[in-house]
């Protein structure tokens, strides 16, 4: 018997849909166990970005409500507070009560931005309070985060506490690390400017070196003007 085109095809597609019906009745247990550890992945992804994104939205809020205590106004200690307006008598004061929120954002939330953020304020509020060993301890972490703009920033705060408690040597390695790796939050120049005016005191040839390159890589700028400035006002 001699089949038509037409025929052939309709056989071989019989044949390959049959196929198909025994190959997916055969496995019909791996794919129902396999739909459903798909559906359960996409449950957990589904859910964890929600998650994240809620958890994100709370930290970003407890952030906010930490940095309007930070920025609270201060008033003389005889001068009664207005019930109105959060204020404080020092900034000692208005920093430990900053410092309490920003630890609780960090430690609920430390896995969101907002919350790596809180690590970095909670190491200026304790700089405020006069306890290095704490702030250099929330800076360090915070220098470590993935995140450059927060670890730029941190790493820049922890230069300036090296600074302020004669540790120039980590100071000027803090600086460096900065003026090798730029980001968004602490610029190539803005590092430079800082270690040039670290060197001002006891190594001014070198500071010097650093504005004059300031100047040159960055012509036309305000920071260049200003690094000009400098470095004229070391010669004379």
């Amino acid at each position: 018997m001699r089949y038509t085109r037409q025929e052939l095809k309709q056989d071989r597609f019989k044949e390959t849909a049959d196929a198909a019906v025994h190959w997916t009745v055969e496995h019909r247990s791996k794919l129902v166990s396999g739909g459903i550890a798909l559906a359960v992945i996409l449950a957990i992804v589904i859910g964890g970005f929600w998650y994240v994104r809620h958890s994100e939205e709370q930290a970003a809020a407890g952030l906010g409500h930490a940095l309007m205590i930070y920025n609270a106004p201060l008033r003389f200690p005889n001068q009664p507070a207005d019930p109105q307006v959060q204020s404080f008598t020092s900034i000692a004061e208005r920093a430990q009560a900053a410092s309490e929120e920003f630890n609780k954002v960090a430690s609920s939330y430390g896995f969101t931005r907002s919350g790596k953020y809180a690590k970095y304020f909670a190491g200026l509020a304790a700089i405020d309070m006069g306890n290095d060993k704490v702030a250099e301890e929330h800076l360090k972490y915070a220098a470590g985060v993935r995140d450059q703009d927060i670890s730029s920033l941190a790493k820049q705060a922890l230069a300036a506490l090296y600074r302020d408690t004669s540790r120039e040597a980590d100071a000027i390695r803090e600086y460096k690390d900065l003026i090798d790796h730029p980001s968004n939050s602490v610029p190539k120049a803005t590092a430079q400017l800082q270690l040039a005016d670290l060197y001002t005191a006891k190594q001014p040839a070198e500071a010097r070196k650093i504005y004059e390159q300031i100047a040159k890589d960055n012509p036309k700028t305000a920071i260049a003007e200003l690094a000009t400035q400098k470095s004229q006002a070391l010669k004379q």
